[in-house]
């Protein structure tokens, strides 16, 4: 286990590239995880949701294209170069079918994001009425504001003043102590 908490050659998803056993059913896994958490998930606000699906499509093409560059067969460079032996595994088929599977993750994260971008809400009215509500809620973040800072120097104050009755009763404690 490293700092990161991750296993060596796993992503911030637990996922290993270097594995190919069920890696289309991880990523299509990762996907719809990711889709039951945005809808199970109602307290993150539209933004953040954006944000996080955002994530999402990059990680998903990130393991996506690693994936295909990792699993494509050797081409050949040039005619000078000999022809690249074709390593035959039992792979073949999964090696087929996993950019289907990845691209339909990718689509359904892709669906998912512009979902969320319909839900946005509509700024309403024009431009002078949205500037308009901008300046009024300045004033009220000021006129807030104002009112912290009356109540934290009410706040010290206070402070000083108990500090103040806390040094009195400790040099009343020591002038009452007898000496030894």
């Amino acid at each position: 286990m490293f700092i990161n908490g991750l296993n060596e050659g796993e992503n911030r998803e637990g996922f290993n590239p270097s594995s190919r056993s069920g890696e289309s059913a991880r990523l299509l896994h990762l996907a719809e995880s990711f889709i039951w958490n945005f809808e199970t998930n109602c307290k993150m606000d539209i933004i953040s949701q954006l944000q996080e699906q955002i994530n999402t499509i990059a990680s998903l093409a990130f393991n996506s294209f690693g994936t295909l560059q990792r699993d494509a067969p050797p081409v050949r460079l040039s005619p000078n170069y000999p022809e690249p032996s074709a390593n035959p595994s039992e792979d073949t088929l999964n090696i087929t079918e996993q950019p289907k599977l990845m691209s339909a993750a990718l689509v359904k994260a892709a669906k998912q994001f512009d979902t969320l971008v319909t839900a946005l809400p509509v700024a309403e009215g024009d431009e002078e009425a949205q500037l308009k509500r901008i300046t009024e809620l300045e004033a009220e973040n000021e006129a807030v504001g104002q009112e912290l800072q009356r109540q934290l120097e009410a706040a010290e104050q206070e402070l000083k003043h108990v500090q103040e009755l806390f040094n009195q009763a400790v040099d009343n404690c020591v002038n009452l102590k007898k000496p030894d």
